[in-house]
């Protein structure tokens, strides 16, 4: 028999009950604890609604809130857990305890990762069981067979929004990009598709992005790994990217050259890519001094599939607006004929995308 608390009793990052409630300049009610622990890791957003915060945030004391806290303790009724309760607690003892056996340990992650799958509700009871600082241990392990299965349940629990600040805030970017420097491949693979999975979250992009070592270990594995590694890291790179921020981290890394060699291979999400870094400067000016850019991205208007072409188009249309030297260039790779015959397709964005180059080639219009 246990109390079952309300859910605005508990910590938006730890999701656990708060002790020590205290308010942020925003509004928001965290446990001190783990709203501490946030700010010294360099971290100057409010958790809830990215908005910034000073150099110095007040936290100031929820009484009213940890009053009915500690009032709700004496007064709720008892209510039965589910059954399934105890098995993750036990399975999560498994992992912290000293005396476990390896083969323990990896029973109780393929468990644990089984059940946590398609069920939200289990997933959150895993984490208010205490379940990430035991994964976290097990991602850091020597062992490749233990670090594949921890973090294959640390991307499941990776999946609720809610868990995505708390796991980063709890030190997994950390553990992830070692993975991603030493790891096997399959667990490079998976190291670089958790970190996709947490930078849905908009204050993670910025975290993961400043963070020693992400944006450069992911270009590597994007050089060196073999064919799954290098799209997981594509992906990671994209979404990333999307925060304006990471884009030059992303070129200062060397990402460019990478990425135009491994779209030449076949290998569209790097085209993707490469759509987002021509928004910046440093991206734009890295693409035009790779000698075969225009030629590996006609090759895509040629033979990719509609949302290759449709990225194609677009970083093609960027370079020629910011730099009139590449124009001719792209005409006479037949630019112009192709996307004539694109303005014609059933996509709405390839179509308009096509149109605007079209545009840019004909009036070789220069922005800004």
């Amino acid at each position: 028999m246990a109390i079952q608390f309300p859910d605005d009793f508990k910590c938006p990052i730890s999701l656990e009950i708060m002790s020590d409630p205290v308010i942020l300049q925003t509004g928001h009610t965290f446990d001190r604890a783990s709203i501490q622990r946030w700010l010294d890791s360099g971290h100057r957003t409010c958790p809830i609604t990215k908005l910034p915060l000073p150099e110095h945030p007040s936290l100031i004391p929820n009484h009213a809130l940890r009053s009915l806290i500690s009032n709700y303790a004496l007064v709720a009724p008892l209510k039965s857990q589910p059954s399934s309760h105890a098995e993750p607690q036990a399975l999560i003892s498994t992992l912290t305890a000293k005396s476990s056996s390896l083969e323990s340990k990896l029973e109780s992650l393929v468990q644990l990762t089984r059940l946590s799958k398609r069920d939200s509700a289990f997933r959150r009871r895993l984490t208010e069981s205490g379940a990430v600082p035991a994964v976290l241990c097990c991602v850091d392990t020597a062992d490749q067979s233990l670090q594949e299965k921890a973090l294959s349940l640390l991307l499941n629990l990776s999946l609720d929004d809610d868990n995505k600040v708390g796991l980063v805030a709890e030190g997994a970017v950390g553990r992830v990009v070692g993975v991603l420097r030493g790891g096997s491949p399959d667990c490079r693979a998976l190291a670089a598709t958790v970190l996709t999975s947490l930078a849905v979250v908009e204050v993670n992009k910025a975290t993961i992005g400043v963070y020693p070592d992400a944006i450069r270990s992911l270009v590597s594995v994007l050089r060196d790994g073999k064919g799954r590694e290098k799209k997981e890291a594509a992906t990671a790179l994209y979404t990333l990217c999307s925060f304006p921020d990471n884009r030059k981290r992303c070129v200062d890394c060397g990402a460019v050259p990478i990425l135009i060699r491994v779209a030449d291979s076949g290998l569209e999400r790097a085209v993707e890519v490469l759509g987002v870094l021509v928004k910046c400067k440093d991206g734009r000016e890295e693409m035009g001094r790779v000698c075969g850019c225009v030629r590996v991205l006609v090759r895509v208007l040629k033979n990719g599939t509609s949302r290759g072409i449709q990225y194609a188009l677009f970083t093609l249309n960027c370079l020629c607006c910011y730099n009139q030297e590449m124009c001719p260039e792209v005409r006479r790779e037949g630019v112009l004929e192709i996307c004539m015959g694109l303005m014609e397709d059933e996509n709405e964005k390839v179509r308009r995308n096509a149109s605007n180059l079209v545009q840019t080639l004909r009036g070789n219009r220069l922005i800004g």
